[in-house]
C-alpha cells in the first residue's frame, strides 16, 4: 500500500504548464477541496506532479487566531504556516509538501498589496481591485508552478459571494494571461433528491452556473454532488442549459468514505475529459493502492473504539486531521476506528470517568488555554491505571506530564504556567525565548523541527530510525527542571530537540503503550501510508480489546 512517489526532484516539464481551477456552487461545504484533492490523486496516478493551491475569502490573514469552532482546524505546514484544514486533504490524498504559498486569503492578499503600496513599489499609482489585487492573486497562482505539470486552485466560498468575487476574477483574466488550451475550469455543484416530489432538481446548478457566466466564466466540468447517480437524461438536461458538454456532467456521488471518491471520478471518466480538453495524451490511471485501500476500509477483520478527549468535540472538523490519522491506522490493520468523543469539561464532574468505559484506546489531543485541563489529566490517569493505551498530543502531552508529576511524584501544585502563571512547580511552561511576547499570532513554535530517539524505545520501534522530523504548533513546552523527579519515578523521555532544549516524546516503559508526544503527528499521516505512531497505537488499542474479551470470557468459565 506505497503511495507511488512522482514528487522527484529532477522533475522537468516537457509541456505548458496546465491551470485546473475549482470553483463551488449553490452552498458551502459540497467538498470542493476533497474534489480538488481526489484529482490531484487520479493525475498523480497518471504519472503528473501536480500542486494544489486554497483561496479563502475572509479577511483574516490566516486562520492561526480563529476558533476552531468557527473555521475547523488549522492545519500546520513543514514551513510553519497556518493554514486551512483543505490543505490536509491535499497531502492526504497526493504527494504534495504544502507550504505557506498554498494557501492564501483575502486578507494575506491585500495585507500584501498594501505593504507594496507602503514601499512604493507602485510608483505613486492609484491601487485598485484591478488589476493590483487581481495581479497579486495571479502571482501567487504562479509562485506554486515551479517543477509540476498541473496546478489545481481551489477558490473557497461559493459563486455569488461578494468576498470571493477578486479571486474568480483573477482566474478568469488566468485563461487570458495562459491560454485556452491551458486551463480548465471545473465547477462543483448541488443536484439535490426533492423527496416530496420524488425526483433530482437542477435548478440550482442551473442558477450557479448562471451566475459564474455573469462574471465571464463558462465551466467546462460540471460535478455534481448528489446522493445517486445522475442519469442520461438529468445529465443531458444540464448539459443543455448549462452548455456544457453532456460527457462534462460528471456525478459526484455520496459515498461512505471520502477515500473512495478518487475511484468514483475516475470511474465516471472524469480524467479522460481532463486530459483531452488539456491536450495531454491519453493514458492509464495506476489506482491499485486506492482500490486496495477502499477494500481494506470496506472489509475490515474487527473494529475498535478511541475515546477522544478533548475541547472542541462539538465541532469534528476542529480534530479533521486527527480523525484522519486514527483511520489510517486501522486501514494499515484492516481494523474499523470508531471515534467516541468525550467533552473534556465532562470528565471533570462526579461520575465523569464513567465516560471512558470501554475504551480500546484513550487518546487527548491538541488545544489551548484553561477549559477541560482537568478533564484531560483525568483521562491521563486513567488511561494509566487501567492499562489502558494513551496517546497524548501536544496539549494532551504536557497534561499528562502533570498528571505523572502530581500523582506519582508528588508534586501536588504541577500545574502549566498557560492556566497557573504563578506555580512554583511549573512542569509545562511558555518558551523562554518568547517571554513577554504577547502577539497571538507570533508567540508559537509552528513547523517542522528534528527530533532524536532513544534507541530501544516503543518510539525508536515504531519509526524504524533515530532522527525524525515533526510538526509543532504550542506556545508551551515541558521544564526540564523537573525531569530527574519524574524519571526517577518511571517516565522516560525518548525524544529531544536535536540541541537537547525541548523534550517532544515520553513513554511509561512498564505501561501496554502509554506515548505522549510534543507534536503533531497527525498532520504527516496519509491513507496509503499511516503514520507510525497512529499504527502502533491502533495496534495496542486493538490488542487491549482483545486481551480484555480474553480476560471476560475466562472470568465468565471461572
Amino acid at each position: 500500500m506505497q503511495q507511488t512517489d512522482t514528487q522527484n526532484p529532477g522533475h522537468k516539464r516537457t509541456r505548458p504548464l496546465k491551470y485546473i481551477l475549482v470553483t463551488g456552487g449553490v452552498v458551502s461545504s459540497l467538498g470542493k477541496g476533497l474534489a480538488a484533492a481526489s484529482i490531484g490523486a487520479i493525475l498523480e496516478g497518471h504519472g503528473y506532479k501536480v500542486a494544489l493551491q486554497k483561496f479563502d475569502p475572509y479577511i483574516n490573514v490566516d486562520p492561526g487566531t480563529m476558533s476552531p469552532y468557527q473555521h475547523g482546524e488549522v492545519y500546520v505546514t513543514d514551513d510553519g504556516a497556518e493554514t486551512d484544514l483543505d490543505l490536509g486533504h491535499y497531502e492526504r490524498f497526493t504527494n504534495q509538501v504544502t507550504t505557506h504559498a498554498s494557501n492564501w486569503t483575502t486578507g494575506k492578499i491585500y495585507l500584501s498589496v498594501i505593504q507594496k503600496e507602503r514601499r512604493g513599489d507602485y510608483l505613486g499609482r492609484t491601487v485598485q481591485v484591478i488589476p493590483h489585487i487581481t495581479n497579486e492573486i495571479k502571482d501567487n497562482i504562479r509562485a506554486v508552478a515551479d517543477d509540476v505539470d498541473i496546478v489545481l486552485v481551489e477558490i473557497g466560498g461559493t459563486v455569488g459571494d461578494i468576498e470571493s468575487l477578486p479571486f474568480l476574477e483573477a482566474i478568469r483574466q488566468l485563461r487570458q494571461d495562459v491560454g485556452r488550451e491551458n486551463t480548465l475550469y471545473i465547477h462543483l455543484t448541488l443536484v439535490p433528491f426533492i423527496g416530496a416530489a420524488g425526483e433530482l432538481k437542477t435548478k440550482p446548478t442551473q442558477h450557479s452556473v448562471r451566475d459564474l457566466r455573469a462574471i465571464g466564466i463558462q465551466p467546462d466540468i460540471l460535478l455534481c454532488r448528489t446522493d445517486r447517480f445522475l442519469d442520461q437524461e438529468i445529465k443531458r438536461k444540464i448539459a443543455l442549459f448549462c452548455d456544457v458538454d453532456e460527457e462534462a456532467v460528471i456525478t459526484a456521488k455520496d459515498v461512505s468514505s471520502i477515500y473512495e471518491v478518487p475511484l468514483v471520478l475516475a470511474g465516471e471518466g472524469l480524467d479522460r475529459i481532463v486530459l483531452q480538453r488539456l491536450n495531454l495524451p491519453a493514458s492509464e490511471a495506476k489506482m491499485d493502492g486506492w482500490a486496495d485501500l477502499v477494500d481494506r476500509i470496506k472489509n475490515p477483520k474487527d473494529e475498535l473504539t478511541i475515546h477522544v478527549v478533548g475541547k472542541y468535540v462539538g465541532y469534528e472538523d476542529s480534530y479533521k486531521s486527527l480523525n484522519e490519522a486514527l483511520y489510517h491506522g486501522g486501514f494499515k490493520h484492516r481494523l474499523r476506528v470508531n471515534i467516541r468523543w468525550v467533552e473534556a469539561e465532562a470528565l471533570e464532574q462526579p461520575g465523569g470517568e464513567q465516560l471512558l468505559d470501554g475504551a480500546d484506546g484513550i487518546l487527548v489531543p491538541g488545544g489551548f488555554g484553561d477549559r477541560g485541563t482537568r478533564g484531560m489529566m483525568r483521562a491521563a490517569e486513567i488511561a494509566r491505571e487501567r492499562g489502558i493505551p494513551y496517546f497524548g498530543i501536544c496539549y494532551g502531552f504536557q497534561w499528562a506530564a502533570v498528571e505523572y508529576a502530581r500523582h506519582v511524584c508528588g508534586l501536588v501544585n504541577a500545574d502549566s504556567t498557560e492556566c497557573s502563571p504563578d506555580t512554583a512547580q511549573n512542569v509545562i511552561y511558555k518558551l523562554r525565548d518568547l517571554l513577554g511576547v504577547d502577539d497571538l499570532g507570533g508567540t508559537m513554535r509552528l513547523g517542522s523541527y528534528e527530533c532524536a530517539l532513544k534507541p530501544g524505545s516503543r518510539s525508536h520501534a515504531l519509526y524504524g530510525t533515530e532522527v525524525i522530523r515533526e510538526r509543532h504548533r504550542h506556545r508551551y513546552e515541558f521544564n526540564c527542571l523537573f525531569e530527574p523527579a519524574l524519571t526517577k519515578q518511571g517516565l522516560e523521555i525518548v525524544g529531544r530537540s536535536l540541541d537537547g532544549k525541548f523534550v517532544e516524546i515520553i513513554e511509561l516503559p512498564l505501561h501496554p503503550w502509554y506515548v505522549a508526544v510534543q507534536f503533531h503527528p497527525e498532520f504527516k499521516s496519509k491513507p496509503l501510508k499511516a503514520h507510525p505512531l497512529f499504527a502502533g497505537f491502533v495496534q495496542a488499542s486493538h490488542q487491549h480489546k482483545v486481551d480484555a474479551g480474553r480476560q471476560a470470557t475466562a472470568s465468565v468459565a471461572g
